[in-house]
């Protein structure tokens, strides 16, 4: 958590932050064309935030794109913040509506476990109730079988999806259906990406959700730094975040 509270001490590093909340997944020369500043400036302020895991840098062919990581931040908010406010709330602002576009959404954690025991707690649907919301996901995990997010609690299924690429205990793609609203079900079908990557004694995982429309409803992504942070709690307690969000279905 140091490394997070050193980065955001920053004016410049914060600006950054917001500028891939404003617009996510931006080249260096994108960003260095909005501050006033040398690239190798914006590339040392870059390097610092993905030091301290607030931004994930994946590569397209021969571009380097930065995405914001908002799970630090829910981190320090479950640990402190959520002691003295209101429940933390995702959200994105001022982003223009386009049909023609998609976005995409990084998330980034490190866990202290190994992987085989990471997969069974994303697989596993009475474990992925503990952390998901209350919400169980159930599948036969072979490709082209069907996925379904159910609680007890609900009156239907709240989710659905497909399994397109499996390779335990390293990668999972499926896409998307949400179902909890009709705003929700609007969106129509989006794609989640899990990849786990040994580190020693902990595992790094990479979430990437995307083909989403850009400007889309932000419940179908704003969850997952929520999400994370319990499964990493979880992983390494075996206690349960008590958010009102985490326990929304439970």
């Amino acid at each position: 958590m140091d490394l997070v509270f050193r980065a955001l001490a920053d004016p410049t590093r914060r600006s950054l932050l917001d500028e891939l909340f404003r617009q996510d997944g931006q080249t260096l020369s994108q960003l260095e064309g909005r501050f006033e500043m040398t690239r190798f400036g914006v590339s040392k302020h870059l390097k610092l935030l993905e030091e301290a895991g607030l931004v994930v840098v994946k590569r397209r062919g021969r571009e380097k794109l930065h995405f914001l990581n908002a799970v630090p931040i829910r981190l320090v908010h479950d640990r402190w913040v959520s002691k003295y406010a209101e429940p933390w709330a995702a959200g994105l602002s001022d982003l223009k509506t386009s049909l023609e576009q998609t976005m995409e959404k990084v998330f980034e954690i490190y866990i202290r476990t190994t992987p085989e025991r990471l997969w069974t707690a994303i697989t596993d649907p009475e474990i992925r109730r503990k952390y998901n919301f209350g919400v169980g996901v159930k599948s036969d995990w072979t490709p082209g079988a069907r996925i379904e997010m159910r609680s007890p609690n609900a009156a239907g299924p709240l989710g659905e999806g497909e399994v397109l690429e499996i390779d335990p205990p390293r990668r999972l793609v499926h896409t998307l259906t949400a179902l909890w609203s009709d705003e929700v079900r609007d969106e129509g079908v989006s794609r989640v990406t899990w990849e786990i990557q040994p580190v020693a004694d902990s595992c790094r995982l990479i979430v990437t959700h995307d083909q989403l429309r850009e400007g889309a409803n932000d419940e179908l992504y704003g969850g997952w730094p929520m999400i994370l942070s319990g499964l990493k709690t979880w992983l390494e307690t075996g206690e349960l975040l008590t958010t009102p969000g985490s326990l929304m279905y439970s």
